[in-house]
């Protein structure tokens, strides 16, 4: 199996992913969805799960929960990889966010700018693969509006960014939603 990733900037543009991964049979055991959390974000949880269990689609939408990831904040999701995250949350796994997509199959490098961009309020869909299918889950989820991992690095390395940091809660701003970043406004 290998670990396809995308990174949305919005949430419709994710759910709509995970959709048309569900469409291409990709088991829902095997995709993972993790979008930032607020009141917005619990309520986007229910509406996705109530819509999810009436209209029948969206399955794995339908378990999304709540969890914090630790020097980012809440965050909402589902699958695997959420549940491995709710475990780092917990304390009862090593490693981070980034240990954890770096676990899960995602390329070190990349993970950094998926774990920034996770920071910076994009959602996340992974989604686990055999080899035959890797080419189709990332075709999905490029026309599912996924943005492009080497062009979001380069423009995060525009703003003196060099990568990821799993910052302590007291270098995050005021209200802990994201950090204090040089050259960004604040």
């Amino acid at each position: 199996m290998r670990t396809v990733t995308g990174l949305f900037d919005t949430r419709d543009q994710a759910n709509r992913a995970v959709e048309a991964l569900e469409v291409a049979e990709i088991p829902g055991a095997d995709i993972s969805i993790i979008s930032p959390g607020d009141e917005e974000a619990s309520g986007t949880a229910e509406g996705v799960g109530i819509g999810a269990a009436v209209g029948g689609a969206g399955g794995l939408l339908a378990g999304l929960g709540a969890f914090a990831i630790p020097g980012i904040g809440p965050f909402i999701g589902a699958g695997w990889l959420a549940s491995t995250l709710i475990g780092v949350a917990a304390g009862g796994v090593a490693g981070g966010l980034l240990g954890s997509l770096t676990d899960a199959g995602v390329d070190e490098r990349d993970a950094h700018v998926y774990a920034e961009g996770m920071r910076r309020g994009g959602t996340l869909v992974t989604a686990r693969v055999d080899d035959a299918h890797v080419d189709a889950a990332a075709a999905i989820l490029g026309q599912s509006g996924s943005v492009d991992i080497a062009d979001r690095r380069s423009e995060y390395e525009t703003t003196g960014w060099s990568g990821y940091d799993e910052a302590p809660a007291s270098e995050l701003d005021p209200l802990g939603s994201r950090p204090i970043l040089p050259g960004l406004p604040q």
